[in-house]
């Protein structure tokens, strides 16, 4: 979901071969754990949909507005040219047939704004969506004029989420966010990071600054947020996004072939990247997942992770233990 420099001189070559290994790695791992369990994912998904139609939501903190917990990242993911957006439109159409919305960008990510200016206006869909994207510069007039295009991009005058990403001159940029949610251009104001290294810094704009959400890294092998950041966000009242469920895609390529485990099926998971970002969601300061796809049976695969049990104290455990065997 992030680069590991942030630089405004992007290497799209390197973008292209990290998006292609994911989507090469993803593949697999669905033919090995879920090929065998297609069909049941099929009857407990359409099973599901009986009972529970929609996916589940919770309540953005500082608003009460109900968000999906299920969302859609889009870095590598939607960084292709035009000619991949019937399959990113079915991808989206897939997230909101499940009762997604949010679809989480930044300039940062290629082409992704575009991609998702595009499919949204080709399906009339963009009253369903919950867009979050960032500013991600230096300076005000820089910061301005950023987020003035992604909006060109994903053609909106309005977005639902904006967010100074990796915690960019931050503080010149939330003076901005503040201004354009009073005007009415912005909804909510956030800020973002990928790595742990960066949680103190976060943890003191979270105490200093009024935020409504807050976007970082939390998975079954990577649980520093647990020590101050989740809790702290449930004390502030501030929404939480994760943005790197999946470990960063290293979790999931390391359960690459391992059979998934009986108890699995106690929260209605069929396959490992269902477990992951339900052990996610079981912590109540989390409030929505992003895992970033660009194809609609991944989709399909991560929304019923926005469906029935989460798993308790013990279940969590458990993922624990398979994600650090």
């Amino acid at each position: 979901m992030h680069t590991s420099k942030s630089t405004e001189h992007d290497d799209k070559r390197t973008r292209a071969e990290l998006r292609d290994h994911a989507l090469l790695t993803r593949r697999h791992l669905l033919g090995l754990v879920a090929g065998t369990a297609a069909g049941l994912l099929s009857a407990r998904a359409m099973a599901q949909s009986a009972t529970t139609p929609r996916m589940h939501t919770r309540a953005i903190p500082s608003a009460g507005e109900a968000l999906p917990v299920v969302g859609c990242g889009t870095w590598l993911t939607f960084d292709f040219g035009p000619d991949q957006n019937p399959q990113l439109t079915q991808t989206v159409q897939t997230l909101f047939d499940a009762g997604g919305s949010v679809l989480d960008s930044s300039p940062m990510y290629g082409e992704a704004e575009g991609r998702i200016g595009d499919v949204l206006a080709g399906m009339n869909g963009r009253a369903k969506a919950f867009i979050a994207t960032k500013v991600w510069t230096e300076g005000r007039t820089a910061g301005i004029e950023q987020m003035e295009q992604s909006m060109r991009l994903m053609r909106t005058k309005t977005v639902d989420l904006m967010q100074v990403h990796n915690l960019r001159d931050w503080r010149t940029q939330l003076a901005t966010l503040r201004a354009w949610k009073a005007d009415g251009r912005i909804r909510y104001v956030g800020v973002t990071h990928y790595t742990s290294s960066a949680f103190p810094e976060l943890e003191a704009v979270m105490r200093a600054e009024p935020l409504d959400f807050v976007q970082i890294n939390y998975a079954a092998n990577d649980r520093d947020a647990e020590q101050t950041l989740l809790p702290l966000a449930a004390e502030r009242g501030i929404a939480i996004v994760v943005n790197q469920p999946f470990g960063g895609g290293g979790l999931l390529r390391s359960l690459l072939g391992k059979p998934l485990p009986g108890w699995a099926a106690e929260i209605g998971c069929v396959t490992w990247a269902q477990v992951l970002l339900k052990f996610c969601l079981a912590h109540p300061a989390v409030t929505c997942v992003i895992p970033g796809t660009g194809r609609p049976d991944y989709m399909r695969d991560n929304v019923q992770a926005g469906f029935g049990e989460y798993p308790d104290a013990k279940l969590r455990a458990r993922i624990i233990a398979a994600a650090e065997a």
